[in-house]
């Protein structure tokens, strides 16, 4: 900055800018301070080297030794604040994990790519993250235990201001403890009708009586029966509750009705919805171990950095990436074709997808909303706040083979049960091959491609209860099996 202030007559504000555009290796902006510095230009009020007495070459020689310099060179006031920082931040993370992703985690309440990532970090450093709760949340994440429970101004339609009365009334009059209670001490304050849905499709209301299929079947007409009693109250008119014991209340009272919970898709649908995130579960957690087998890098890995501008998967890059299709947008091309624009989520958030004509012609009975596939094609990283994949090829889950092991002890084991357990697998029809293995001999066998099977469920069951959990084995392959890349 010095330097193109003291020999380019630069101003104190121009100077930060070239610092900026080297920093970041701007080459086109280089190209054009390039010239200023050298050349001057008078409608920007740079004089420029040359009419300072510098030579065009020594002045040229000069811009390149800093630009050489700017590939490596990192302030030492910027570095030593950079390295407590890190050692600030690595300490609290290994010592006090919980408080410090539950801190990180507020900090980015916006920011849903980012608590997902966070929240997949803890999971795997066996940190759970528990659904918000009015009667222990706050505002922000919080550590509970040896968990982390979600913040209460995380819940989409869910402002400030609400919590705060919540909180404010929790910590006055103690734990809410049913339905009935939150809306008799809330409902007259800031929770309405989208508050209280909001609520129960997140699992906040998860700690009071009735599960959240019940709550959302009653959660209307208890609201407007409270709001009809205040009412009344104000207005001085009395009701028949009024007029009798506080036992017989309990009797006219709405009660929920007899269902079941909503189904783990559903609810995990309203998290989602709720939260951008899913708590109690995840659809592709029974996927994991596919995805993460298969995968070149994760969604998170497309997201470009603004400092830089750079992603952690380079333009061009030919990488694989899986997950489930939350959004498909189609569109007709120029030429009258259609492509499409598919979302793809997985366990750390989300990308989209680019397909082509050809290809989306190709694979378009695959690309179906919840479809869980890979796609394998290049990267594209450009000005947006996150980058794409160019789809090349697309492979469902269900596609990529697994042999399935089955243990017998010694021969005389395999020759008592193996009828038995050939009358389940000529059940089950699929593309997954089937291993014979004999304990005792060290002897296996492949059945050949007629006995291939389909290693669901309800297959795994039968043949758990047949030979014993410990006895049966699903080995995942590689997509690459599958043949490579065109």
């Amino acid at each position: 900055m010095q330097i193109v202030r003291d020999l380019a007559g630069y101003t104190m504000g121009r100077s930060d800018l070239v610092r900026r555009a080297m920093s970041k290796k701007k080459e086109s902006v280089m190209a054009k301070e390039r010239h200023n510095f050298v050349y001057g230009n008078d409608e920007e009020g740079v004089k420029g080297c040359i009419r300072n007495g510098i030579d065009e070459r020594t002045a040229n020689t000069i811009f390149d030794e800093m630009t050489d310099f700017a590939k490596y060179a990192f302030n030492k006031s910027h570095a030593a604040c950079y390295a407590v920082v890190a050692y600030q931040t690595a300490y609290l993370k290994y010592y006090y994990p919980r408080e410090f992703f539950a801190a990180l985690m507020t900090s980015v309440m916006e920011n849903t790519s980012k608590i997902s990532e966070y929240v997949l970090t803890c999971r795997q450093m066996g940190i759970r993250i528990l659904p918000p709760d009015i009667n222990e949340g706050e505002g922000g994440f919080t550590v509970s235990g040896d968990s982390i429970r979600y913040g209460l101004s995380a819940i989409k339609s869910i402002g400030r201001a609400v919590v705060d009365v919540i909180v404010a009334e929790r910590r006055a009059h103690g734990p809410y403890v049913s339905m009935d209670d939150f809306i008799e001490r809330t409902s007259n304050k800031e929770v309405n009708k989208k508050t209280l849905e909001s609520f129960i499709k997140s699992g906040a209301l998860d700690s009071l009586p009735g599960n959240r299929h019940q709550k959302f079947m009653v959660a209307l007409d208890m609201l407007d029966q409270k709001n009809r009693e205040k009412k009344n109250a104000l207005s001085g008119q009395m009701s028949l509750f009024d007029l009798v014991s506080e036992e017989e209340k309990q009797e006219f009272g709405i009660t929920f009705p007899q269902v079941g919970e909503y189904s783990k898709d559903v609810m995990l649908a309203f998290e989602k919805e709720m939260l951008g995130i899913y708590i109690s579960g995840h659809p592709l957690d029974a996927y994991e171990k596919i995805w993460s087998d298969n995968v070149t890098v994760s969604s998170n890995y497309f997201l470009v950095d603004p400092e830089t501008g750079e992603a952690f998967v380079k333009d061009g890059a030919r990488e694989t990436i899986g997950g489930m299709i939350v959004g498909k947008t189609e569109k007709i091309t120029k030429s009258g074709q259609i492509m499409a624009f598919v979302t793809v989520e997985d366990l750390e958030g989300s990308v989209e997808v680019i397909v082509f004509p050809k290809d989306y012609e190709k694979y378009r009975d695959i690309l179906t909303d919840d479809a869980k596939v890979f796609f394998q094609g290049r990267a594209s990283i450009g000005d947006d706040p996150k980058g794409k994949l160019i789809c090349e090829r697309v492979i469902p889950f269900s596609s990529v083979p697994s042999q399935l092991w089955l243990k017998f002890t010694d021969k005389e084991e395999y020759e008592a049960r193996i009828g038995s357990v050939m009358e389940i697998l000529k059940n089950s029809d699929g593309n997954d091959g089937v291993t014979i293995y004999l304990a005792k001999e060290r002897a296996k066998k492949e059945l050949p491609p007629n006995y291939n099977v389909a290693c669901d469920s309800e297959l795994l069951g039968q043949l758990y209860q047949a030979l014993g959990e410990k006895n049966v084995k699903v080995v995942q392959k590689n997509i690459e099996t599958l043949g490579k890349m065109n």
